[in-house]
């Protein structure tokens, strides 16, 4: 999996650019939140997501994780894919797709081009409980070993571990002791996962 490139930029517009990372061209599709933040750089890195089907590979690039993060939520839900997400990005930006899913607020989701009420319903009842979780958690957010905690998730996530459940239990085990180390944490969070 690509996690990102860093190039020049060749193209630019509101739906996609083209990259050059030692000697190659990219076509990398993009939001307008991430067009936005991407003018006047030249040699940015841009975060991709790669999608590679049986007839196509596509790669979708963001200026920063937390759009990318919001996309990856999106594209989870049943019926919404990755252009779709684009669309709700390029529509509202990330905070105003996590307000939106937060507050319930189906007729903002709606508003956006494509999406119709059963999906916005679908988005929110899906995602209500798994965005906003950095800025809802509450103290082990805010615990200097924020890393060590991140380290741990993305591992456990990878090897196949529910998310909910796994930042649950690490934030049970950070609780009981903040001066884990990560190899500890995971090995920790293993035991009762």
């Amino acid at each position: 999996m690509i996690e990102y490139i860093k190039g020049r930029i060749i193209e630019l517009t509101p739906t996609f650019l083209v990259i050059e990372s030692s000697g190659i061209g990219y076509f990398v599709n993009i939001s307008l939140c991430s067009f936005s933040q991407l003018e006047g750089s030249t040699e940015p890195q841009l975060l991709i997501h790669e999608i590679i089907r049986e007839d196509s590979q596509q790669l979708f690039g963001f200026a920063g994780v937390y759009e990318r993060q919001i996309f990856r939520h999106l594209i989870s839900v049943s019926g919404v894919g990755a252009n779709t997400a684009r669309m709700m990005l390029s529509s509202l930006d990330p905070k105003e797709i996590e307000t939106a899913i937060l507050e319930s607020d189906v007729n903002s989701l709606k508003s956006i081009k494509g999406i119709g009420l059963k999906t916005a319903q679908r988005i929110i009842v899906d995602l209500k409980d798994r965005v906003g979780k950095s800025t809802v958690a509450g103290e082990i957010f805010d615990l200097p070993g924020n890393t060590k905690r991140d380290e741990a998730f993305t591992a456990l996530v990878m090897l196949g571990f529910p998310r909910s459940n796994v930042g649950k239990v690490l934030d049970k085990l950070l609780r009981e002791d903040r001066e884990l180390a990560v190899e500890m944490l995971i090995k920790e969070a293993l035991k009762i996962l």
